[in-house]
């Protein structure tokens, strides 16, 4: 059990995705990946690829406007837009993302922790993309968002009045400064401009060029050329190319396109190019890094006026006195332009504690700042035991339970899973001529229902025994062991329930056994499929 966990702790790691390049094969090329990233006159000049981008789609319920009594109306289209989120992502060649996980988690990464251990204050502040103890000097477990929001609960209910403020950098990892990002990448290393190695992995991630991962399919049935990934894996390469000389004459052709960072300031008006791309391995920490002087500066600032600071990425949480809120509001603000970020006004959340009486009782509730139309005009109120949303959790003061959205987005995926599986009946009725197919229900109940909380058992190697005369062979005995990285998200339901003290939360999906039945039986045909 503890070499796996060191093995999931190690910055090398096989990506399963085929990409314009090989695969890595763990055993063969681990001392030739460990000899190439410790070597500084190689990675100085070492031609990255480009990368593989594409965009992934989440949906969003949002305010669209307002009904005529004039409270907020939400959906999911508005002007007859959806209003759903492309999230950009890219990701590199597989020896290139060896590259970037190296730099990343042993020299940037380490110096960074380092920084932080001389402020143990600001280490508490940053909780996004670390490895952070649950207690101290132990190396595990660490703690998660669970804690997290947990953490920021529990100073308010400690506290009792206050106010709460979340503010979201928009668009935050393609609006990152090169300038400012190179000054702070020299400052972590002590040096006045970057070493040659550290550059040319810097130009990499600034200048990139990416390939539409979308492109590579068949204009016929928009899925990849089966015939070609085969043709190449009997040859041994796991890759879109057989080649890199392949992969040249496809470009030179027209096969391909090669685009190059289109991120620029000032909607384009500049051709001053801007952003990092989201997903590499070295992405996260280079964000921290950016705002390192404004956590400073912000941590300062609050804690200098006796209130709680917390930054997630880029979603950032301040808890203060009602009196305070202003001031800190645009210290925020002022200080995010600094460093050519933004944070949009209409998203940040401001949500006032206060205690009120119930039932003869005191109890602390929330009161948020909403908009509403009255008389045709837009203004803001104070709406009560509207909760204050942080890391996918819903605080009322009194309870804490998780967002409503999430558990959407869960049985949305559960009546697609569904859905998919009686298409695929449909499917082997049609192929094969069967009026009463097979439907395999343990992926859907494994994902999706209580029964796929369990550890499951997996198999190591066979340990065989002394010679048997009478069986004439040698006997040999299976170890079975737990599996503790299986499970769902009824796991972590679970998980935070226990965490948090909050029965509530697990009783949030108490139905969901019920549903996913319902769904099997409203889009598959039961009586005609066989279990």
């Amino acid at each position: 059990m503890k070499k796996r966990t060191e093995q999931k702790k190690s910055w090398f790691k096989a990506r399963g995705y085929p990409h314009l390049t090989n695969k890595i094969n763990p055993k063969n090329d681990r001392a030739e990946i460990f000899r190439l990233v410790k070597n500084p006159k190689r990675i100085a000049e070492h031609a990255f690829f480009p990368l593989f981008h594409k965009k992934i789609p989440e949906r969003r319920y949002k305010q669209i406007g307002f009904y005529d009594n004039g409270k907020p109306k939400r959906g999911h289209s508005k002007n007859g837009e959806s209003t759903k989120k492309l999230r950009p992502l890219h990701y590199a060649t597989h020896i290139d993302t060896q590259i970037y996980a190296y730099y990343s988690n042993e020299i940037i990464q380490k110096k960074y922790e380092g920084l932080l251990k001389q402020t143990p204050e600001l280490s508490k502040c940053i909780t996004a993309y670390r490895r952070i103890p649950i207690e101290a000097g132990t190396e595990s477990p660490c703690k998660s968002s669970i804690h997290f929001a947990k953490e920021a609960f529990d100073y308010i209910k400690n506290r009792g009045e206050c106010c709460a403020m979340a503010f979201d950098i928009s668009s935050f990892f393609t609006n990152l400064n090169h300038k400012t990002l190179k000054k702070a990448w020299c400052k972590l290393l002590g040096t006045k401009s970057l070493p040659k190695d550290h550059y040319n992995v810097f130009k990499s991630i600034t200048n990139y060029s990416y390939i539409l991962i979308d492109e590579l399919r068949t204009k016929k049935n928009q899925s990849f050329d089966e015939q070609q990934l085969a043709y190449n894996r009997q040859k041994g390469v796991q890759a879109f190319f057989e080649s890199p000389q392949a992969l040249r004459k496809a470009i030179q052709e027209g096969e391909i396109r090669v685009y190059k960072n289109q991120y620029h300031d000032n909607n384009g008006k500049s051709k001053k190019i801007r952003g990092i791309p989201q997903g590499l391995p070295i992405s996260a920490m280079l964000a921290n890094l950016y705002l390192l002087e404004f956590d400073k500066a912000v941590l300062k600032k609050v804690t200098d006026l006796g209130g709680l600071y917390r930054r997630y990425s880029d979603d950032i949480v301040v808890v203060c006195n009602e009196a305070q809120q202003k001031e800190i509001s645009e210290f925020v603000f002022g200080e995010i332009e600094k460093y050519d970020l933004e944070i949009q006004a209409a998203k940040t959340e401001v949500s006032y504690f206060r205690y009120v009486e119930v039932n003869g009782k005191r109890q602390l509730k929330v009161f948020s700042v909403r908009t509403k139309k009255i008389n045709g005009e837009i203004a803001e109120i104070e709406q009560e035991n509207y909760p204050f949303a942080y890391l996918g959790f819903d605080f009322y003061g009194y309870k804490t339970l998780i967002k409503s959205k999430n558990l959407a987005k869960f049985y949305r995926r559960m009546k697609q899973a569904v859905k998919s599986k009686a298409k695929r009946i449909e499917s082997v009725k049609e192929k094969y001529l069967i009026s009463n197919p097979l439907l395999f229900k343990g992926r859907l109940y494994r994902v999706y229902s209580y029964k796929g909380q369990k550890p499951r058992k997996w198999k190591k190697d066979r340990r065989y025994l002394e010679y048997n005369d009478d069986l004439g062979y040698y006997a040999f005995e299976t170890i079975e062991k737990d599996n503790p990285y299986r499970g769902n998200y009824l796991n972590y339901v679970k998980r935070a329930a226990k965490i948090m003290n909050e029965p509530g939360i697990e009783r949030q999906l108490r139905r969901h056994f019920k549903i996913l039945k319902k769904y099997i039986a409203e889009h598959i045909d039961a009586p005609n499929v066989r279990y």
